[in-house]
């Protein structure tokens, strides 16, 4: 399927909403998504470094809105 979205025209916000869309769609059929074999590799360095408190991380709602507060 060939999609051409106006994306000249289109304002930050817009993509952003579009790209919530796709991902909203996405996350309904995760074991369709294909995942490399690093990285899950890459997810328990992360949990790890979580573990041991080197790194944390925030709540994705409170990023998004951040990002949408940037971007208007």
């Amino acid at each position: 399927m060939e999609l051409a979205l106006p994306l000249d025209k289109m304002t930050v916000s817009d993509k952003f909403k579009i790209l919530e869309e796709i991902w909203d769609s996405l996350k309904r059929t995760p074991k369709d998504i294909p995942v490399p074999a690093w990285h899950a590799d890459v997810l328990k360095a992360r949990e790890l470094r979580v573990q041991e408190g080197t790194s944390v991380y925030g709540d994705w709602g409170e990023a998004k809105r951040r990002i949408r507060k940037r971007t208007r």
